[in-house]
């Protein structure tokens, strides 16, 4: 049917209200709204946003598709509620062309599930050396306007000050990896009180604070936009905060993972703990926490990250980094950001969908749940709690660290333009 009508939603938490869909937009927002011709949706009282923004997934096709794929990565977005995605470009061969960046867009496209933006590399290959084609990649059909290394740092400054220069021209963002390689070779895990009693390399939370120090007067300098991908140091926050408060042009994300999980967990050398940045400790957590809850970190973006079976079952040395998010966020934010009373559901809308929609430029998503609007829509039911499974995951990947852990909420509905891409938990 081209009309819905979700009844009794309480729109950003508040009272139960009808949202009527009229084709890819809403139409009414009210009570008491007439079902004539509709297809109702009973939402009794659960939670309806806007749907959900990620900046910052890595959805692996072309190249490493036993990983991901755009249609699995895509199966898994709307199943956490999410209607848009930035992919980023550590692919094979790397998003560093107009043609690459191209491809991923028109394989969302088709599939459909949600949008998805390409991120385009920085540099060439994304070895740091030469900048790649970033006008190129503005102007294709992807319209690319976030540019990012994520896997790697830019850590040349002259290549960085000329990538935030270039940008500049037409509103681009460049997002970096903040990770000084020279002072994590080896690293492993935080460094730290557990990294020396398990004798593990160490990963300083300097090595990220430095680079962002570096960073957020770079783009002073230049007059032009950074944002800083997975925050995970209380040190960090601390330095955007600071540059904030100077009037720079900086943006910031956390993931749901250094929201809740820290350096402890890695005593059971399980690799699935193995991320990038490492896990760091409950001060950091409670800091990060805090920052996103004040709007020091503007948004929460997953860093999605799959990796085939093969890759995480093996010892924490030769394990890959990084962990799959996107079906588990909206609850982990929920546990650790909402029923603790840090953010309202309204604020989770801000974070998760509006403001990253507004740093990526992603038209049409993060708008406001009210008539006229796109209707990118997800429902949570947010009484709900159960544990992890991730043989459900729409994900290729199963590399979760939630496994058998409890977590509240539950996605049931996902509208992507008023088609329906997740009904009652299943993906359509």
């Amino acid at each position: 049917m081209s009309k819905i009508l979700i009844r009794g939603a309480k729109v950003l938490g508040g009272e139960p209200q009808d949202v009527l869909i009229d084709g890819d937009t809403i139409a009414e927002v009210g009570t008491g709204l007439s079902a004539e011709g509709a297809e109702v949706v009973e939402a009794d009282g659960k939670v309806l946003l806007p749907g959900l923004v990620d900046l910052h997934t890595h959805l692996r096709e072309p190249g490493r598709e036993d990983s991901e794929t755009v249609l699995t990565g895509t199966r898994a977005a709307a199943s956490g509620g999410y209607t848009a995605v930035f992919a980023m470009a550590n692919t094979f061969p790397v998003a560093d062309t107009a043609g690459v960046v191209e491809q991923v867009y028109r394989l969302g496209r088709e599939h459909g599930y949600c949008d998805v933006q390409p991120i385009g590399a920085v540099t060439v290959g994304l070895e740091g050396k030469k900048l790649a084609e970033l006008g190129a990649m503005h102007e294709s059909a992807a319209g690319v306007t976030v540019f990012s290394d994520d896997g790697k740092c830019v850590d040349d400054a002259v290549i960085m000050r000329r990538a935030l220069e270039y940008v500049k021209a037409f509103g681009g963002v460049v997002a970096q990896h903040a990770q000084e390689p020279r002072l994590t070779e080896g690293a492993q895990m935080n460094e730290g009180v557990v990294s020396a009693e398990l004798g593990l390399g160490g990963w300083p939370a300097v090595a990220e604070e430095s680079i962002i120090a570096r960073d957020v007067l770079l783009a002073e300098h230049v007059g032009s936009r950074v944002h800083i991908c997975h925050l995970s140091t209380a040190g960090s926050v601390e330095i955007v905060r600071w540059a904030k408060s100077r009037g720079i042009d900086v943006t910031a994300e956390v993931t749901p993972h250094h929201l809740l999980l820290t350096d402890e967990l890695v005593r059971s050398y399980n690799p699935v703990y193995k991320v990038n940045p490492p896990l760091r400790t409950e001060r950091d957590v409670l800091a990060l926490r805090e920052a996103l809850a004040d709007g020091t970190i503007d948004i929460v973006a997953t860093d999605h990250a799959p990796h085939p079976h093969e890759d995480k079952d093996c010892e924490w040395a030769a394990a890959a980094m990084g962990m799959v998010g996107l079906e588990t966020a909206l609850s982990v934010v929920q546990e650790t950001m909402v029923e603790t009373g840090l953010l309202d559901w309204a604020g989770v809308a801000e974070r998760m969908s509006s403001k990253p929609a507004e740093i990526g430029r992603a038209s049409g998503h993060g708008r406001p749940v009210s008539a006229g609007e796109p209707a990118n829509l997800t429902l949570v039911d947010t009484a709900y709690r159960g544990s992890v499974d991730p043989a459900g995951f729409a994900s290729r990947s199963r590399n979760t660290p939630y496994e058998g852990r409890e977590l509240p909420g539950r996605v049931t509905h996902t509208w992507l333009r008023g088609k329906a891409t997740l009904v009652d938990g299943k993906l359509t």
